[in-house]
């Protein structure tokens, strides 16, 4: 019993922090977009945790884990139900690590991210609505019964595929549905000039960097609870690669995008750091040091190519949201295939869920975004997009006292 209560502690406080990386999430983006949008994003991750909660309360924890089910789609039922022992209290040998209901807390922290994602993409330029449409059905249902196929034992986890922490099943369900709204969106207004991107600098670097360490210290949560205990061997470990990763990622990333560039450009500093994170999430527990600041390196190396690849495209992504989330969380997830310490872990599993991954997120965003643009419209008129969203969705000003000339 003891074992449990500091667990089930340590659990909790991995829990805090993988909340307050919402905070880090919302800082991250407002600082890399204009000062005219900056309630319509914070309105934003604000819905995203509060209904992303309910959500996963009343179907999600169920869809993403069923108990015994065909390894594709399982329910079991609508809302909470803890397990109880014989006498009627909650039944402490549900998991010899915590409780059901911070289980369900937990779980419930990632649920909210990957709509975080999306949000970043799509800023500036997408009515609120709609996104709010996308992010319950995205959250509600797709999520969880993605995450039930390797969390929840099924088809990939009895295949082998390895996820960790969600460098897959949380960094690129975001991550592709990112790439899909992106696509559907179009650019912002001035982003393209004759076929060259033009750079569209955020109103708060600042906000943004605190963004990022916030977002940094939440991944020791974010990883960390992902042991599922508090065994010190591997929290220890995973907390080290996490934060070598982290590391390496931002250096090599300053250090390329220098080489290429000639100029030390701190967002891509910012965003190399990130990439590392997510690039680490999915075998941190797996990793030895060395590798880790290896899979950081590369992740941060890929940060650069892949801003330049998607701006290639003619996506418009403020935030970089498509190279951090999506490009790092393959790479990381196919790494485990190349590094993991334990020989049973192999590249070929690794890319099966990736595309399976892959599969799931392209359709079912792509389903859900085209029927909303198609009937309610996902795009801001040309004077709501100019004025800004604050005015304009919201009647409501971020900075009433600093009010600049954006235009």
């Amino acid at each position: 019993m003891e074992l449990l209560t500091t667990n089930n502690v340590w659990m909790m406080i991995c829990t805090a922090l993988v909340f307050f990386m919402h905070l880090g999430f919302a800082f991250l983006e407002i600082g890399l977009t204009r000062q005219k949008n900056t309630i319509n994003i914070l309105f934003k991750n604000i819905f995203i945790i509060t209904v992303g909660l309910l959500l996963y309360c009343l179907v999600g924890f169920n869809l993403m884990y069923p108990g015994e089910f065909n390894g594709i789609f399982g329910f079991a039922g609508f809302g909470l139900d803890s397990p109880l022992t014989a006498e009627g209290a909650l039944d402490l040998a549900y998991n010899e690590g915590y409780t059901y209901w911070t289980d369900f807390l937990f779980q419930g922290m990632f649920a909210a991210t990957a709509a975080t994602i999306v949000s970043g993409a799509v800023a500036e330029r997408m009515k609120i609505v709609p996104f709010m449409i996308f992010t319950i059905i995205y959250v509600g249902f797709v999520y969880p019964i993605a995450g039930s196929w390797k969390w929840g034992g099924g088809f990939l986890d009895e295949m082998g595929f390895y996820d960790f922490a969600g460098s897959t099943l949380v960094h690129s369900v975001g991550g592709w549905a990112a790439l899909i709204a992106v696509y559907l969106l179009g650019s912002r207004i001035g982003k393209f000039k004759d076929g060259k991107p033009q750079a569209i600098p955020g109103h708060n670097i600042p906000l943004a960097t605190a963004g990022v360490l916030i977002l940094w210290l939440g991944w020791f949560g974010f990883n960390g609870g992902s042991v599922l205990s508090a065994d010190p061997e591997l929290t220890s470990i995973t907390l080290v690669t996490t934060c070598l990763a982290a590391a390496s990622g931002g250096v090599v990333s300053m250090l390329v995008s220098t080489a290429l560039y000639k100029n030390l450009d701190l967002t891509m500093f910012l965003n190399g750091i990130l990439g590392g994170l997510v690039g680490i999430t999915a075998g941190a527990d797996v990793m030895t040091p060395t590798s880790a600041i290896i899979v950081g390196a590369i992740a941060g190396a890929l940060i650069v190519f892949a801003v330049t690849c998607v701006d290639k495209l003619r996506l418009d992504d403020p935030v970089g949201a498509i190279a951090v989330h999506l490009i790092c969380g393959i790479w990381g997830t196919l790494a485990v295939g190349i590094f993991s310490t334990n020989p049973d872990h192999s590249f070929l599993t690794q890319l099966i869920g990736v595309v399976s991954y892959a599969a799931i997120c392209i359709v079912s965003s792509f389903i859900i975004i085209f029927v909303l643009k198609k009937t309610m419209g996902i795009r801001v008129s040309e004077k709501e997009e100019l004025e800004g969203l604050d005015a304009h969705e919201h009647g409501m000003d971020a900075y009433p006292d600093f009010r600049l000339n954006e235009h």
